[in-house]
């Protein structure tokens, strides 16, 4: 069973707009503190940019801290299929955290409307920390994180 005390949730804009190096490692060290700091599970909503981003520190964590779990939590089965601007290698990332997951959360089966914010409030009511990669105060990464602020989660911004 998942600790709400010891998970973290990712949210984030889909177009990252700095270098994906750099990103990477300051969201790889705020990660790596919080699991020094005793937190053991963290939620993605496996949408391309961010979360992808995000998932793939986790699981590059993992292999120094076994004891760590990445929790997808999308909205549907393959959301690459419905969303558009995903990129084949953007497809190939996805599958490939979906294999290394530790659980996959599906919030409902298909698509319908509602079925993002379902998903982002899910990842935010088992969490205590959010992680968020925002530089525009628009889209389901504001919702999110006004969602998480309004809930008294402890937000760190990597933007």
């Amino acid at each position: 069973m998942v600790c709400r005390e010891k998970t973290v949730c990712f949210t984030g804009h889909r177009e990252i707009k700095e270098n994906y190096n750099i990103l990477f490692l300051k969201v790889y060290s705020v990660v790596e503190n919080l699991i020094k700091n005793g937190y053991l599970y963290f939620g993605s909503g496996g949408a391309r940019g961010f979360d992808i981003l995000a998932s793939e520190v986790v699981l590059k964590l993992k292999k120094k801290y076994q004891n760590i779990h990445l929790i997808l939590v999308l909205p549907f089965i393959n959301q690459y299929e419905k969303e558009k601007g995903w990129s084949k290698e953007e497809i190939y990332k996805h599958k490939n955290i979906k294999k290394q997951a530790s659980k996959i959360v599906y919030t409902q089966k298909a698509y319908s409307a509602g079925c993002y914010y379902k998903r982002n409030r899910h990842l935010v009511d088992f969490s205590s920390v959010c992680i968020c990669y925002m530089y525009k105060a628009t889209g389901g990464t504001v919702y999110t994180l006004r969602y998480a602020i309004k809930e008294g989660l402890t937000i760190i911004n990597c933007f």
